[in-house]
């Protein structure tokens, strides 16, 4: 039997880098919301986390920066090596901070700068509907519980509920392209310096970079070893660690020999592979009956903006709407709760109406705001990605006459300022 309960006012679905973020912004803002996730526990999917500037800001902005900064050296320059011919080039990097951090850090880092009962485990979110007399959000969860916020923030990722079902914005595409990512441990010192290297036989690319003088992040990017059978599937495949590692080594081959070793000395708990690399069309952002709130309900993250990994822009991202939700939320929220005080316990419908129109307002300012940013990041790695994914020569040559055109400036996202809180 269905039971009701009433956790907090505002409720942020999925316990990610966005959703962690988002409440942190709110506390920050002396605003209390509980986090909803699925999973027992707080999981950190992937290995590292490349941030350049502008998540440096947001992670200012969190009270969080400080502290991660500990944790990873500074990345100063970057070197491009053909496998093929041996040309080394110069990698560009952009002029700002960029560090790699360990995912789990920061995880762990937000988490733990939450106030208790924030969050709030094995909590599956089945559906998310408007009281057509309050228009305030109904949260239906697995386990028959029923939950009554005024307000719901969708950061449940790529695969996002409240984003596909709520609004229906199901606008995920699918590149060819799929990345296994890990770390690799040296007892003494890897010896790589702060440098981030790109190594490329035409068919694979590897990334190095360091996050301590022990600890290194990596990243091979190649064809995906199960190809999406069409535009409508939704899966990602995963392999054990060991097969992973086993599968990775055999797309090295003909690499320098301290990349096989590096592989090959991995930390397995560490593999990721993401099989089937999802993203958001840039122009789905922009069109005609896009929305992304739908009365007291909105969405931040991938939940919005999934785009492919090409800028190490997805995390950042998340970061800066975090922050930026959080402005244009409290100012509202203040005069809501004023509103409400000052009513009666069972306050007229048209005075709960005006209050949800604050809300409403705050969400709409913080969309508009985000759209632009987002739409931007989200071209621009569509076009890298299309260089790299695309099998036409064609293609390829548009894809860069176009990046040439709309972003001359390749570092121009990371010296974005998301603002204060």
């Amino acid at each position: 039997m269905d039971k009701e309960e009433n956790i907090c006012d505002i409720v942020i679905v999925g316990a990610g880098i966005c959703g962690l973020s988002t409440a942190l912004a709110l506390h920050r803002k002396g605003i209390k919301s509980v986090v909803l996730e699925r999973a027992e526990t707080i999981k950190a999917k992937g290995a590292g986390i490349i941030v350049h500037s502008n998540g440096w800001r947001a992670l200012d902005q969190l009270g969080i920066a400080s502290n991660l900064r500990k944790t990873a050296i500074l990345v100063q320059s970057g070197q491009y090596i053909t496998i093929n011919s041996g040309v080394r080039k110069n990698l560009a990097i952009g002029k700002g901070e960029l560090r790699c951090l360990k995912r789990a850090d920061v995880i762990r880092s937000l988490a733990e700068s939450l106030p208790p009962q924030t969050l709030r485990f094995n909590s599956q979110v089945c559906s998310v509907e408007l009281n057509p007399f309050t228009s305030h959000p109904i949260i239906q969860l697995q386990d028959g519980t029923r939950l009554n916020p005024k307000v719901v923030i969708g950061c449940d990722g790529v695969k996002s509920l409240i984003s596909n079902d709520t609004f229906g914005q199901n606008y995920t595409k699918y590149l060819s392209t799929s990345v296994v990512r890990g770390f690799t441990n040296y007892e003494y010192s890897h010896g790589f310096g702060n440098k981030f290297v790109v190594m490329s036989d035409g068919k694979a690319q590897l990334g190095r970079m360091p996050v301590t003088h022990n600890l290194v992040y990596w990243f091979v990017t190649r064809k995906c070893t199960i190809p999406p059978s069409s535009q409508s599937s939704t899966r990602d495949h995963y392999d054990s660690p060991a097969e992973i590692k086993e599968s990775t080594l055999r797309t090295m081959k003909g690499f320098p020999k301290e990349v096989v070793e590096m592989i090959s000395k991995s930390v397995l708990s560490s593999l990721h592979l993401t099989d089937i690399i999802k993203y958001r069309a840039p122009w789905s952002l922009l069109g005609i009956g896009t929305r992304f709130r739908r009365g007291t309900v909105t969405v931040a993250g991938d939940a919005m903006h999934a785009m492919g990994p090409f800028l190490a822009q997805g995390g950042s991202a998340a970061l800066e709407d975090a922050v930026v939700l959080a402005r244009c939320l409290a100012p509202k929220l203040y005069e809501y709760y004023y509103c409400s005080s000052s009513s009666s316990p069972s306050p007229h419908p048209h005075l709960i109406r005006s209050n949800t129109k604050m809300v409403e307002e705050a969400f709409d300012e913080y969309l508009k705001e985000r759209k632009k940013r987002v739409f931007k990041l989200c071209m621009e790695s569509y076009l890298v990605g299309l260089m790299v994914d695309t099998p036409s020569s064609l293609l390829k040559f548009l894809a860069g006459i176009a990046m040439a055109l709309l972003f001359p400036d390749p570092f121009a996202h990371s010296s974005y300022d998301c603002g204060r809180l």
